[in-house]
């Protein structure tokens, strides 16, 4: 029976190491999927870190294209406001030329119309002097002309009379004692110019 004792032990022991080797296994296998999941746990860990990082850059990138974009964006308005600031530099400039050439041409038509106006009234004047200088020359004439009509009429009397008197004489000279008949003047009364 010893043996037999020896046997139960024996399987005892087996049992007891079969149990510990099921343990044991059953530990590794815990412990691999331990390790295993530790790798996975590490290599998600590692993507993770890898993704943060990228995320990271990339929001670094961003962020950097933001301050250009932002800086460009300051750049424009500065640029704007000096543009816009120039035009308006510009048109003022051009506005306060625009008026004083208007006071200017303004001036020049007033000046213009005063001196068309004055030179108008010159005119008149020069027309009315003119008129009545051409009325007073034609009075003239006509009094002039009435005078030579006046002393030619007067002349023609005195002609007349003179030779009147001349023949008078000649008739009353020796010739009519001597018998000849004495020349007669006969013209026509008003044909005698002075």
């Amino acid at each position: 029976m010893p043996p037999k004792t020896k046997e139960k032990g024996t399987k005892a022991g087996a049992q007891k190491k079969k149990r510990n080797a099921g343990a044991d296994v059953e530990a590794e296998s815990m412990h691999r999927l331990a390790l295993l999941e530790k790798e996975v746990l590490q290599d998600r860990l590692a993507l993770q870190r890898d993704e943060a990082r990228r995320a990271k850059a990339s929001e670094d990138q961003l962020k950097q294209r933001i301050k250009d974009l932002e800086a460009e964006l300051e750049g424009a308005r500065s640029e704007g406001k000096a543009i816009y600031a120039e035009m308006s530099h510009q048109c003022r400039s051009l506005q306060e030329a625009m008026q004083t050439r208007t006071r200017k041409l303004e001036e020049e038509v007033k000046g213009l119309r005063e001196q068309l106006e004055l030179c108008q009234r010159e005119a008149e004047a020069a027309q009315r002097e003119a008129k009545q200088a051409l009325g007073e020359r034609d009075q003239t004439l006509a009094q002039l002309r009435a005078h030579v009509a006046d002393m030619e009429a007067k002349y023609e009397e005195i002609l007349h009379d003179s030779l009147d008197q001349l023949l008078a004489k000649l008739r009353a000279t020796p010739c009519q004692a001597q018998g000849a008949a004495p020349p007669v003047w006969t013209q026509p009364p008003g044909s005698l110019k002075p």
